[in-house]
């Protein structure tokens, strides 16, 4: 479905390809979540993550880890919408991305 807003005159066609990715594999973690008795080992999902940044991204990524891990052992790492996420309860209370 197209649609235009009048104020700006763009066409809107749906969610972007990156939007439809990230619903994706928001679905997969939910699937992998609930999955026949097996147990997800969140971090290393979470740390997969994190090893596909790039350079700097990763170099910040595994320093912002390992205080979390330090600081609030009680959170649970997570993905959440294919991002490094931190989880409490099973409630998402911090993520990042790239």
């Amino acid at each position: 479905m197209t649609t235009k807003n009048a104020a700006t005159e763009k066409s809107y066609d749906g969610f972007t390809e990156e939007e439809r990715g990230a619903m994706k594999e928001r679905a997969r973690e939910l699937k992998a979540s609930k999955g026949r008795g097996r147990k997800v080992d969140g971090e290393a999902q979470l740390l997969a993550k994190i090893a596909e940044m790039g350079g700097a991204d990763r170099e910040m990524a595994e320093r912002i880890h390992a205080v979390i891990m330090q600081n609030a052992p009680r959170l649970e790492p997570t993905t959440w919408y294919g991002m490094p996420a931190y989880a409490k309860g099973g409630k998402t209370v911090c993520f990042f991305g790239w």
